[in-house]
């Protein structure tokens, strides 16, 4: 059996945290997949979820909802660890923001309870953004160690 990766990436820095997940995980003796969340129709081929998406205004990606809602069912009764990526610092107060909005959107799907929940600081890349917001300071608050980190304690129960 596989374990799953599925990711919503508005601008690429969930996807490249996904990748490090499903690259760390390959390591192990299980078969790792990746794909992004809204091309994923069936889940039958997995073994266990591993769901991300990022944050925006307060909302997560659009695709990881659509996922969590679309497989539910299935989700249900998987090992599920679920990520997301918000915050433009990685300060506690931002990261427990994130975390908050992350928890509200796990609550439209009540029947999917994940082992694990991670929320890791965001990118700010003012090119790739439209006025105002192209005027903010440029960030990554990804902290690589703990994505590490996180892979080895999925690895351990998902």
């Amino acid at each position: 059996m596989t374990r799953l990766v599925a990711y919503g990436s508005k601008r690429g820095s969930t996807r490249e945290v996904a990748e490090a997940l499903a690259k760390k995980l390959a390591e192990g003796e299980r078969e790792v997949e990746l794909r992004r969340a809204a091309e994923v129709e069936d889940l039958t081929p997995y073994d266990g979820v591993i769901l991300g998406g990022s944050l925006y205004f307060g909302h997560w990606h659009e695709d990881a909802v659509r996922f969590l809602a679309k497989h539910r069912r299935e989700l249900s009764e998987l090992p599920v660890a679920v990520f997301a990526l918000g915050p433009k610092t990685a300060e506690p107060k931002d990261l427990a923001e994130s975390r908050a909005q992350l928890e509200k959107a796990l609550q439209k799907a009540p029947e999917v309870v994940p082992s694990l929940v991670a929320v890791f600081g965001g990118v700010i890349d003012p090119t790739t953004l439209r006025f105002p917001l192209s005027r903010m300071p440029a960030s990554d608050a990804r902290d690589w160690e703990a994505i590490d980190a996180w892979a080895d304690e999925i690895g351990s129960t998902t």
